[in-house]
């Protein structure tokens, strides 16, 4: 049964982005955004990127399709707006005109024992 309202929420915050360096391995440093819209809409969505020592770059758009993932890896430039995330420290904050589910993971290969880990984004109560 298709679910027409989606699971989810409309809001949710990434507060540690921390794009590490490709690094000289097989495998790539890297961190991703995956975006789940299992309603029967599609999800236009605008994310806001947060710096500690620059101004915010607010309402990047991303669509991901009804009943549809989307993983979107942040060491590269962002579908649709193109933007590139710069390596450091950042910030997200992603919100969708549809219920949405939001995880994050981060491949870091600085060190020789790798670290890979995936978390949920913190969803926010409220609609905006």
């Amino acid at each position: 049964m298709t679910n027409n309202i989606g699971d989810g929420h409309f809001t949710w915050l990434v507060p540690d982005g921390d794009l590490p360096p490709k690094g000289d391995g097989d495998l790539e440093g890297h961190e991703a955004l995956i975006i789940l819209n299992t309603g029967s809409r599609e999800a236009n969505i605008k994310i806001d990127v947060y710096f500690e020592d620059k101004k915010s770059k607010k309402d990047l758009p991303i669509e991901v399709d009804a009943e549809r993932v989307l993983c979107i890896r942040l060491d590269r430039p962002l579908p649709v707006s193109g933007y590139q995330i710069p390596f450091g420290q950042y910030a997200l904050r992603i919100r969708s005109d549809q219920k949405i589910v939001v995880q994050f993971g981060r491949l870091d290969v600085r060190q020789p024992n790798l670290a890979y880990y995936c978390t949920m984004a913190q969803p926010v109560n409220k609609r905006g």
